[in-house]
């Protein structure tokens, strides 16, 4: 039995993730049964084909992408980029930054995530060793539009997140083996501003990426959002939403039913939370403690996150 993972991060979780995936091969009695790593999914920022998650005042380099690709690929691990911008216009395909990530990257290891029909198109055509994936994002509903979407030439589709539990509309899936579920969205159910959410990050992508090419006295100010919801929740206050898939019912009923791909959100959550949510899907209940602070000692030894003691002064 394979129960595949697909984990958030090619920036800022890439430590993290890297080193999860040494202990799974240093330590698999740890993991729960069946655990595969299928893909780390996410950008490097910052892109302007990406959605989802603003990220400010970031960019990586060259090198930076190209080693993160070797050494992601070098373990048998597909990157999985989250182009996912659903307002994407015909001029940005020709993007040069997005074109190099996705140049370094074409090897025939590594998958896309796409909204737009455009950029879709664009993609197949210019990068057709890619395998496609199917967002979330199109926020896809009515088992007919699901089953329609399944049997388009995509890898994988990731269902709707107020799908999940609703074993009503999960039975009569035709291809469960072809479907992603998103376990831990932090997003209330049926959230009303789910889809503005999301064009508002790919708004302000574009707005950034202009600012770079503006003298300070006239950048432009980024459109604001507060979300009163998924911002402060956790993988620990989620667990009364409808939504939530708990690591029982993954292999109690989701496995049985044919279901095998599973996603973790987190691509800018904080370190400390994500390790919550790694150990509580990942790890066997009797070893949560030990290799959460495995993690954390290991991180803090890596000098990836620091602890200050306080600054000493004079007596008297």
């Amino acid at each position: 039995m394979e129960v595949n993972f697909h984990l958030p991060g090619l920036r800022y979780n890439y430590p993290l993730n890297m080193l999860l995936l040494s202990l799974l091969k240093q330590k698999p009695e740890v993991f729960r049964d069946g655990v595969k790593i299928a893909s780390f999914f996410g950008e490097f920022p910052t892109s302007l084909w990406a959605g989802g998650r603003l990220i400010v005042g970031d960019q990586c380099d060259t090198q930076y992408v190209r080693n993160v690709i070797k050494s992601i690929n070098a373990q048998g691990i597909p990157i999985r980029y989250t182009y996912t911008n659903p307002v994407i216009e015909k001029d940005d395909l020709e993007d040069f930054y997005c074109n190099f990530c996705m140049q370094e990257a074409d090897n025939g290891m590594n998958e896309v995530l796409v909204v737009s029909p455009l950029l879709e198109e664009y993609i197949r055509k210019t990068y057709p060793s890619y395998k496609i994936n199917s967002s979330t994002c199109k926020e896809i509903t009515g088992i007919e539009n699901i089953n329609k979407e399944l049997e388009k030439d995509y890898y994988l589709v990731v269902l709707d997140y107020n799908m999940n539990n609703d074993w009503e509309v999960l039975k009569q899936i035709t291809k469960p083996e072809k479907c992603e579920v998103l376990i831990n969205a932090l997003c209330i159910p049926n959230c009303p501003r789910r889809g503005e959410h999301y064009k508002n990050v790919a708004q302000n992508h574009r707005i950034q990426l202009e600012n770079r090419k503006r003298p300070e006295d006239k950048q432009i100010p980024l459109i604001p959002w507060k979300c009163e919801y998924g911002d402060l929740n956790c993988i620990h206050t989620i667990q009364n939403y409808s939504t939530y898939v708990s690591p029982e019912d993954i292999y109690e009923k989701y496995v049985p039913a044919g279901f095998k791909h599973f996603k973790i959100e987190g691509r800018t959550a904080n370190v400390f939370s994500l390790i919550e949510t790694y150990c509580h899907y990942l790890i066997k209940p009797q070893y949560q403690g030990y290799i959460r602070l495995q993690l954390v000692n290991n991180l803090a030894a890596n000098r990836l996150i620091t602890v200050h003691r306080p600054k000493p002064s004079q007596w008297p």
